[in-house]
């Protein structure tokens, strides 16, 4: 596990100082950006958001810069391979087609020596509750993520954009019922 999260730890470095050179838009998004507001660290992929209408320009130039482009068939994502570790460039925010908001709401922050944009933590966590459906419920990523940054959060807006999705609500109130949060309302 540490091998692969020091391998984790430096495409991050990479592919993040990659995207600065490229001038795209961007932000680090997904588990690290949670980790690198406070909260765990995570230990699959690094995820970064850019918009839609720079995806072909970023791909484009991160291979000119000797990083390994993939195109998966998704259509909302390309990925980077640097060394042994894989990144997720993503060009639709999970949950939402709007990327450019979540875009401008991030702030620069150190993350491993090097400042980039991370999105904030009530972004994160409105995806990572958006998310939430039939195939998909790991309450394992999404709580200990919600509580390591609860008072960063404006849990208002959260529950306004998942608003209808029973799984995110239902999480929402089982947030509530841990003390996590506070109950809507209050």
């Amino acid at each position: 596990m540490g091998d692969d999260r020091a391998n984790l730890r430096e495409a991050l470095k990479r592919v993040a100082t990659g995207l600065k050179e490229t001038g795209v838009p961007f932000a680090l998004a997904g588990g690290y950006a949670g980790w690198a507001r406070g909260g765990p660290e995570p230990d699959h992929d690094v995820d970064f958001l850019i918009d839609p209408d720079d995806a072909d320009k970023a791909a484009g130039l991160l291979g000119e810069q000797g990083l390994q482009i993939v195109q998966p068939p998704e259509d909302w994502l390309f990925k980077v391979f640097t060394d042994d570790a894989m990144v997720d460039v993503l060009y639709r925010a999970p949950g939402s087609p709007l990327v450019r908001p979540v875009l401008e709401r991030a702030t620069d922050v150190e993350v491993l020596s090097v400042w980039m944009p991370v999105i904030a933590a009530t972004d994160l966590l409105s995806e990572k509750l958006a998310v939430l459906s039939e195939r998909y419920c790991d309450l394992a990523a999404v709580l200990p993520t919600a509580r390591a940054l609860r008072e960063q959060v404006d849990w208002g807006l959260v529950r306004d954009t998942v608003a209808g999705n029973p799984y995110a609500e239902v999480t929402l109130e089982l947030l509530e019922r841990l003390d996590v949060i506070d109950p809507a309302g209050r």
